[in-house]
């Protein structure tokens, strides 16, 4: 049996996680290991073409071209990081924890991520931040200051500012809306 180790984008949820196991056992693949973004699979017969079809029909893309699967593993790290709540006990900078759990210079990484998504990880970060602060506070259960706190903002302002530049309102002015607006994470 082939053993393979696939590469796939969009993965960003639990769900997500239980969707392509659900698809790559039902094609046949035998699942060894699966986290957000990466599988590793064994089957007789590894067909691909199959398997992209599969995974797209479902919203997913199985990357083949190594600086786009650079690209998803730093999405999916940062992506990890937020949703985990950790941030704000993360005692390094983003750049030094990238470049620690992919083990590769920054530098490198930042060029590869700015050349394919035409935006920088900066950016992305702050916009996966802005998003998450958009989700905790639909929920109203937590202050806009344990939302900052939580998001590792190091004041109330900081969250403000950033909020403002990207939702074009204030956190207490989005919490105030009927119908919040919210983006899926693998559209960022």
């Amino acid at each position: 049996m082939a053993i393979q180790e696939l590469h796939i984008k969009n993965m960003v949820c639990d769900r997500c996680v239980r969707a392509v196991r659900q698809e790559l056992e039902r094609q046949g693949y035998v699942v060894r290991h699966l986290e957000l973004g990466r599988a590793t699979v064994e089957r007789d017969l590894i067909e691909l073409a199959a398997l992209e079809k599969g995974l797209e029909d479902l919203g997913f893309e199985l990357l083949t071209d190594r600086n786009a699967r650079v690209v998803n593993q730093i999405k999916t790290l940062i992506i990890e990081l937020i949703q985990s709540g950790q941030v704000a006990t993360l005692h390094i900078t983003l750049s030094d924890y990238i470049s620690r759990q992919m083990a590769m210079d920054y530098a490198h990484l930042s060029h590869i991520f700015s050349t394919t998504e035409h935006l920088t990880i900066e950016r992305f970060w702050i916009m996966q931040r802005v998003e998450r602060a958009k989700e905790l506070l639909s929920y109203r259960e937590l202050t806009i200051s344990d939302i900052a706190s939580q998001l590792g903002y190091s004041s109330l302002s900081y969250l403000s500012n950033q909020f403002k530049q990207i939702t074009g309102m204030t956190p207490a002015t989005y919490r105030n809306l009927n119908a919040p607006d919210r983006n899926s994470l693998d559209w960022i």
